[in-house]
């Protein structure tokens, strides 16, 4: 488990305070706030629909959020109101976060016509301004620490699921962001290709990653996070460290669901 602490005067990577979301009268989200300080690992899990993916998007503005206050490296998103509600008031301020946090996503989401190795590269070059070739060796590094520097040159198509994942981590790793949102990064993989992708996130985690991890794995949610949000119905049910979350677990709710997946004898 990671075992990095906070601690208290560190100025926290992602803030997100009373955060409420909606889709028309269903609200996902219900007023919830988590902090993420450097090195922190936390894992949220919970059933389908529980607001899990939505808060993730909410973090790095993919979701806007209709009430709530969104701190990044010590700076609070901006807000305006427009016809659609309430949006970001600064753009660039939601580029400059887009850019330190990196999301991989359950399906990859790698560009078919590209191979590997300019999957990795593109945004290190398009964004961040880096020459080609300190692009590629930075690739190449992080093609290898991922496992599949011998797959630089392949498209997506031609790879395995857990390969293309690895190579989609590769991707989010090049931006060398300050924090890495990880929905469901096993979820659409075998058993065999999803061991390739935990070896990964966890060797993540040992180097100090800071990461916001919503997972269906409860074994990987125990083994790398240093802390871990059960969320139900859009509201934080209990939280704590892996060892309170599973073995010391106070609520009916979190109790029945650890049961269902198999967590809780």
């Amino acid at each position: 488990m990671n075992q990095t602490a906070s601690s208290p005067s560190t100025q926290a990577v992602i803030e997100l305070s009373e955060i409420h979301k909606s889709y028309g009268t269903l609200e996902v989200l219900k007023g919830i706030s988590l902090t993420a300080n450097p090195g922190d690992v936390t894992a949220l899990i919970g059933s389908s629909g529980s607001g899990k993916s939505t808060l993730l998007r909410c973090a790095n503005l993919l979701e806007i959020p209709a009430k709530g206050d969104i701190d990044f490296l010590g700076e609070r998103v901006r807000w305006k109101n427009s016809r659609a509600g309430r949006v970001p008031a600064d753009q660039n301020q939601v580029r400059k976060m887009r850019t330190n946090l990196s999301m991989v996503f359950q399906q990859f989401n790698l560009w078919a016509h590209m191979t590997v190795l300019q999957n990795v590269i593109e945004a290190p070059v398009g964004v961040l301004g880096k020459t080609r070739s300190d692009a590629e060796t930075l690739a190449m590094e992080l093609l290898e620490k991922v496992g599949i520097a011998d797959k630089a040159g392949q498209y997506p198509a031609q790879l395995s699921g857990g390969q293309q994942q690895r190579a989609a981590i590769a991707r989010a790793l090049a931006m060398e962001p300050a924090a890495m949102l990880f929905d469901e990064p096993t979820s659409a993989l075998d058993p065999e290709l999803e061991a390739e992708v935990v070896q990964v996130i966890k060797q993540l985690a040992v180097e100090g990653r800071t990461m916001l991890l919503v997972t269906h794995d409860m074994k990987l949610a125990y083994e790398v996070a240093n802390h871990v949000i059960f969320l139900h119905e859009g509201v934080i049910v209990e939280e704590g460290t892996p060892e309170q979350v599973f073995n010391q677990t106070r609520s009916d709710r979190l109790r029945a669901f650890l049961r269902s997946t198999g967590a809780l004898g």
